[in-house]
């Protein structure tokens, strides 16, 4: 990695040297708040735990201090957004159609659709042989349930892409999020 930041060092002072404008250089180094450069740093800029190679003979060892990075969000790829949304989103209908199943199970098992059918039978409004049972039997349930989570698998993916995209516009007009990384 150190190999990689180095090269981008050497990259942004040709093209600087060269007279290239802005747009044409190369990205720029990640740098601590104090100023440091991310990359390779010299000898007698290393932190020793035991005071070795430091440069100057204390009785008590240095410790690192935090390093801080102000990094900014500046683009979300929307083929990732949507990739990720997807599989969480399918995830979630999963989870929402085990979730249905057991309720359903349970509210089979305390009788809630026979209470419900005793209800409306005996306050006359029983006019067919009204029965809950069959109306949200669970094959009923479960398949309108698996509908409905395809509907929001596609709604969700498709709705965040669309953020994705509102993101980078608005991103390219403000400069992003900016964000201030701790080592803590």
């Amino acid at each position: 990695m150190n190999e990689n930041v180095d090269g981008n060092q050497s990259r942004q002072v040709k093209n600087t040297a060269a007279g290239a404008s802005e747009s044409e250089r190369s990205p720029r180094v990640a740098r601590s708040v104090l100023g440091e450069s991310s990359g390779a740093k010299p000898e007698s800029a290393s932190w020793p735990l035991n005071n070795q190679g430091a440069g100057k003979k204390s009785s008590r060892p240095r410790t690192p201090r935090a390093r801080r990075m102000s990094l900014s969000l500046t683009r979300v790829d929307a083929w990732s957004v949507a990739k990720v949304t997807l599989l969480l989103s399918v995830a979630a209908g999963i989870i929402q159609i085990v979730a249905v199943a057991l309720i359903w199970a349970l509210l089979n098992v305390v009788g809630v659709f026979d209470q419900v059918t005793q209800i409306v039978s005996s306050t006359g409004l029983d006019t067919g042989g009204f029965n809950l049972a069959s109306i949200f039997s669970l094959g009923t349930v479960l398949s309108a349930v698996t509908i409905l989570s395809i509907v929001e698998v596609v709604v969700a993916t498709l709705f965040a892409v669309i953020i994705a995209a509102l993101y980078n516009v608005i991103s390219q007009l403000v400069g992003g999020v900016h964000v201030t990384l701790g080592d803590d």
